[in-house]
């Protein structure tokens, strides 16, 4: 026994954001549970990952995984109370895991006759897939089986929305079409015109006024919600593509690329506000946004997950993009972004009064082709 007293074992360094995850293959989708702390990844293994995470320094945790997919694992998504993880494969299967013990509770084997590509959980009882083939299915857990089944877009769904009536269903596919089904009466309502490029994502912005679509061409397509056939508005975002896209607050959502750099983007008045963060030189899968809405992950070719600060976005209104001085650089919005936060806040204005500057918006003529 040592006659001097030892060092205590020194505390865990708190961090602005948790550690990155690491994978053995890279990871197609992730999602945050709706009130904790909880992560779920798939990869294009076909393997799915449950971690908890935390801001400590060591703090992300390993809860389960699961190998039940055959093939890639497309879309992962939580139930609305957190008890359920549904997912998606190559394989053509749903599942839904006990997120608890990651026990597979229901499967359903060949849902589709393509390889499945987007999922949406709607409510504790609905859920819809995609496919490759442009199939959508809306499934009642309480049946047991697809209750609507439409194929009205040429290429492969890659992402949905709903409102929050739970009454229309937007998709994006691409055969650069917005679809629009109504789940409740169980119909197609129509299709937009076809833009040029591959519909990616899908965003409901404003309150549900705005629609806003990502392209693989890297352009923001805008919709009003009364007018879902044409756009009304398109703004091209300075990246090669948009490969996935999250809504932060009802006027900032963050796009990921294929080259591999979060942007932050004000919708109407349209700018692109700076970067969040970046997977160096590797395409981004997907983004999310988690229950507290203070942190984004994103998961990309490199095989990792990340995290990042989003706090700061929530408190900021861009002025009106014709009065800004036009920079060639993409301002770093956070210290894990390459060049630091920098002057993020100079050429902005944190107001309280955010309802003041969207009806500023809603009455300016910015809406327009």
């Amino acid at each position: 026994m040592s006659l001097y007293p030892t060092k205590a074992d020194p505390e865990p360094r708190l961090r602005d954001t948790p550690e990155d995850i690491s994978f053995e293959a890279a990871a197609n989708t992730i999602a945050f549970h709706p009130n904790q702390d909880i992560l779920a990844a798939g990869d294009v293994d076909g393997d799915v990952y449950v971690y908890s995470y935390s801001c400590l320094e060591g703090g992300n945790r390993q809860l389960w995984s699961s190998g039940h997919h055959l093939k890639s694992c497309r879309e992962v998504s939580f139930s609305q109370d957190g008890n359920q993880l549904f997912t998606v494969s190559k394989d053509k299967s749903i599942h839904i895991l006990n997120v608890e013990e990651g026990r597979l509770v229901t499967r359903f084997f060949k849902a589709h006759s393509s390889a499945l590509n987007s999922l949406l959980v709607i409510d504790e009882h609905l859920f819809a897939t995609g496919d490759d083939g442009g199939m959508l299915k809306v499934w009642d857990l309480r049946k047991g089986t697809a209750i609507m089944e439409m194929r009205q877009h040429e290429e492969y769904i890659s992402s949905m929305a709903i409102d929050e009536n739970k009454k229309l269903l937007l998709t994006t596919s691409g055969d650069g079409t917005m679809g629009v089904f109504n789940i409740k009466r169980r119909r197609f309502e129509l299709l937009s015109e076809p833009q040029s490029g591959d519909l990616t994502s899908v965003a409901l912005m404003k309150r549900g006024k705005k629609v806003a679509c990502g392209s693989g061409e890297g352009t923001i397509y805008l919709f009003s919600w009364d007018g879902f056939g044409a756009t009304s508005d398109r703004f091209a975002v300075k990246a090669e593509s948009i490969d996935c896209m999250v809504p932060v607050t009802e006027n900032v959502l963050c796009t990921g690329s294929i080259d591999g750099v979060i942007r932050a983007v004000n919708i109407l008045p349209n700018q692109v506000i700076g970067s969040v963060g970046q997977h160096l030189g590797e395409p981004i899968e997907q983004l999310a946004k988690s229950h507290t809405g203070q942190l984004l992950a994103s998961c990309g070719h490199d095989q990792k997950v990340k995290f990042w600060d989003i706090s700061l976005l929530c408190s900021v209104v861009v002025d009106d993009y014709r009065k800004r001085k036009k920079s060639g650089q993409l301002k770093s919005l956070s210290r894990k972004a390459l060049g630091g936060r920098e002057d993020f806040f100079a050429d902005m204005r944190e107001e309280a009064d955010a309802p003041k500057e969207e009806q500023e918006e809603e009455s300016n003529s910015d809406d327009s082709d």
